[in-house]
């Protein structure tokens, strides 16, 4: 997995990524935002919920600890092998949006997100077990958490839809 030596590196890898990802739904008329492709596992709709959906759950976590809650990770009701049924929560969550309007509130998503980053004291960032709810058997950083809920799947949800679009339009 990819690693980054500060915070910096951090933000311009998800705003490189993010770029490159969303620039692909440009050319997608909402009326094919629900059409599913074979050998393509979501919509474009479906797509860009997934993402709102875990970038807005991991800026919630950290919300939610710092007010001193008890952070459910990965959601309440949820457990770590029973991602199929988050998903679906996401895809229902968002599904009155238009293309546009799913873009236009992950835009202000990874902007927040690229805000916490920035805010992040670096051992918060880089040193695990510094938040409950990135506090895991596997002991990852913050970091990694992050960049498995944007950079990762921006990556790889482009070609995702870099496939859907070339059987779709």
């Amino acid at each position: 997995m990819q690693s980054y030596n500060n915070k910096n590196e951090l933000i311009q890898a998800i705003n490189t990524n993010y770029k490159k990802y969303i620039d692909e739904f440009i050319n997608i008329p909402n009326e094919l935002k629900n059409k599913r492709v074979e050998g393509v596992d979501r919509t474009p709709a479906e797509n860009l919920s997934y993402q709102l959906g875990w970038i807005t759950a991991l800026l919630s976590w950290e919300k939610d600890e710092l007010a001193g809650k008890d952070v459910i990770v990965p959601a309440e009701g949820y457990k770590w092998n029973n991602l199929g049924g988050l998903y679906q929560s996401f895809y229902l969550t968002y599904s009155q949006y238009t293309l546009a309007e799913l873009i236009n509130m992950l835009n202000i998503q990874v902007t927040n997100l690229c805000e916490l980053v920035d805010k992040l004291p670096d051992n918060i960032l880089f040193e695990p077990n510094k938040r409950k709810w990135a506090t895991s058997a596997a002991q990852w950083p913050v970091w990694k958490w992050i960049h498995i809920n944007s950079v990762a799947p921006f990556k790889t949800f482009r070609t995702k839809i870099r496939k859907w679009k070339n059987f779709s339009l």
